[in-house]
């Protein structure tokens, strides 16, 4: 990497913990209902009329109940909004009524945080379906990821408890005190930046120059020519004007990142110029992506009274992080070996640091997309800021290997802190098989119940990925979708499962996604990858919370140093990893080494 590279790493993380801190101490008092008077009069309003008692401790099966319902409830008006949204309000460019399996998929996709998008935003959704569908389930979903870490972490933090908390009371605390208003101060910064926010309808705007296209020649009754082979018969055409979509951008664009979803108000997602028009508005997106869940790490050594656990995770996540950005800045600095030999400039973007600059922004440059292309894949967000299928193949493996680990690495809001305290127990079970002792974590014994939760909760996610990977390989319609044929074809196919399964969103592009076969089987996968995970992790918490804690003894393996955090980053690799190798094996590295072929 290059010092700019460096420069820039260091810069990102040294914000990112001076940020996220302060937020942690927040999230402690959110989680504990320790609010002002007039915070509980508020929330108060919206208990009485849903009558709900907040202050009620759930048991783990009736909060899981809660949160399923919610969701699923979320899920039939998502996909009911789509539906008819040809006949709703704040519909200027009269968007039709989104087809029924591209509705199951974006429903589906945006109720489990993954914000997979098979669909152009500016030219299918209605701004109403945007703010009410996308915008609404963006603070939910990412609600409910916060809500299950507060769960857990309250399973070992307590002590004989029968319950792990009020989902009704966790999801309205967190929308309302910590993502509106963090959302609101973002969304304003990103006016500033340039990011648009209004309900205009589209402008026709004349351009600098004159664009000549071609275009079917069309007969008297507006039907295509075709000539004798059946081809359409193409005309020359000129135009001077160009149409700008317009939108609610800001509002949409704060929480997509805030709350780690990634959905798009644009096709072109955070390389759109009115979505991300700054280096600055860059940077501070990236921040973002990764304040929630860096915050949540402290908040976990706050609420379980030993700030060094909370630390240890962190180490561990910063760790695996760092390795991934320096993989593929270096990836991608590097360029393209094939290039390279022909002769080609690889000094095109050195500014910015130089190599492959193919399907990036030249305003970001390699090394502050290479950062967002790992933060993204890091966190179960799906924005991106250039095309990642244009990435070399090491320097797209990366962003699969991010999400294959689990997206423990930072993660989602609340997934990745849940999802890393599953390999945290995890790893204290190997130890204490290695040492003989019955294995434990903060005080809780770990059993044969608790293994099994993380088991399911660990493996769920590389099964329904290797399982939709072979549905689609072997299924027509699925290699149908494919573009490229060959390792890449196979790489894109692996993105988009993986991207489901582990609820990222973000897309090697050049799969053909949005048919009826992709929409069903990726909503699927969404559904099985969040709802497989959470399940399993609210029953590892109720069973946590139902354990006394125990006094720490001679035996007991420390969990909040350097040696910990090796093993913890060791069995993240291990488990996380081997599962995919045949797969990426296949894949990036085969393709890969077809650019070294004589």
């Amino acid at each position: 990497m290059t010092s700019l590279a460096w420069i820039h790493l260091a810069l990102f993380l040294g914000l990112l913990l001076l940020l996220a801190w302060p937020l942690s101490r927040w999230l402690t008092a959110v989680a504990q209902g320790r609010l002002p008077r007039w915070m509980h009069a508020v929330e108060g309003v919206f208990y009485r009329a849903a009558g709900v008692k907040p202050d009620e401790d759930m048991h783990w099966k009736r909060y899981a109940l809660a949160l399923l319902l919610f969701n699923f409830f979320g899920l039939l008006v998502a996909y009911g909004l789509q539906r008819a949204q040809v006949w709703l309000p704040l519909n200027p460019q009269a968007m039709a009524a989104v087809s029924p399996d591209s509705a199951f998929n974006t429903a589906v996709s945006f109720v489990t945080n993954t914000n997979w998008q098979g669909y152009g935003g500016e030219t299918t959704m209605s701004y109403l379906t945007q703010m009410l569908v996308m915008t609404v389930q963006n603070f939910v979903s990412g609600a409910t990821g916060i809500a299950v870490a507060f769960a857990l972490v309250r399973g070992f933090a307590s002590r004989l408890a029968g319950g792990i908390g009020n989902f009704w009371a966790d999801i309205t605390r967190v929308t309302l005190w910590v993502l509106l208003p963090l959302s609101l101060v973002f969304a304003l910064f990103l006016v500033g930046q340039g990011v648009i926010q209004n309900l205009s309808g589209y402008k026709e705007v004349s351009t600098v120059e004159s664009t000549r296209y071609q275009q079917a020649k069309l007969d008297a009754q507006g039907q295509p020519l075709q000539d004798a082979a059946g081809q359409p018969v193409m005309e020359d055409a000129t135009t001077k004007t160009q149409t700008l979509a317009m939108g609610p951008v800001a509002s949409q664009e704060a929480i997509k990142l805030l709350g780690t979803n990634g959905g798009g108000f644009f096709n072109a997602n955070s390389s759109h110029p009115y979505e991300n028009p700054t280096p600055l508005s860059n940077l501070a997106q990236m921040l973002a992506i990764f304040l929630i869940p860096a915050a949540l790490c402290f908040f976990f050594g706050q609420m379980v009274g030993d700030s060094r656990q909370g630390v240890a995770i962190l180490a561990a996540m910063v760790i695996l992080f760092a390795v991934g950005v320096i993989a593929a800045t270096s990836a991608e600095q590097a360029g393209n070996s094939q290039l390279a030999a022909l002769g080609a400039d690889q000094a095109v973007g050195a500014l910015q640091g130089g190599g492959n600059m193919e399907g990036k922004e030249a305003r970001f440059g390699v090394v502050a997309t290479a950062l967002f292309a790992v933060v993204t894949t890091s966190a179960s967000c799906g924005a991106v800021n250039a095309m990642h299928d244009s990435f070399t193949p090491l320097g797209g493996m990366v962003p699969l290997i991010m999400m294959q680990l689990g997206e423990v690495v930072f993660g989602g809001v609340g997934t990745g802190l849940y999802g890393m305290l599953a390999f945290a127990i995890l790893a204290v079970f190997i130890a204490g098989l290695m040492i003989g002792r019955t294995p434990e974590y903060l005080g809780k014994k770990i059993a044969s119940h608790e293994m099994k939760m993380v088991s399911i909760a660990i493996l769920i996610t590389p099964l329904v990925t290797l399982v939709g990977v072979a549905i689609a390989v072997l299924a027509e319609s699925g290699r149908l979708g494919v573009a490229n044929p060959g390792a890449h074809g196979f790489s894109e196919i692996l993105y988009a499962l993986t991207s489901a399964a582990n609820n990222n969103g973000s897309a090697f592009a050049g799969l053909s996604a949005n048919t009826p076969f992709y929409n069903t089987l990726l909503g699927v996968a969404m559904w099985l990858g969040r709802f497989g995970v959470i399940v399993p992790v609210l029953a590892l918490a109720g069973s946590l919370a139902a354990k006394n804690r125990i006094p720490v003894g001679s035996g007991t393996l420390p969990t909040h140093g350097p040696l910990f955090v090796a093993l913890l980053i060791g069995v993240v690799l291990l488990v996380g990893l081997l599962n995919h190798v045949p797969n990426l094996a296949l894949g990036p590295v085969v393709e890969h080494l077809m650019l070294w072929k004589p």
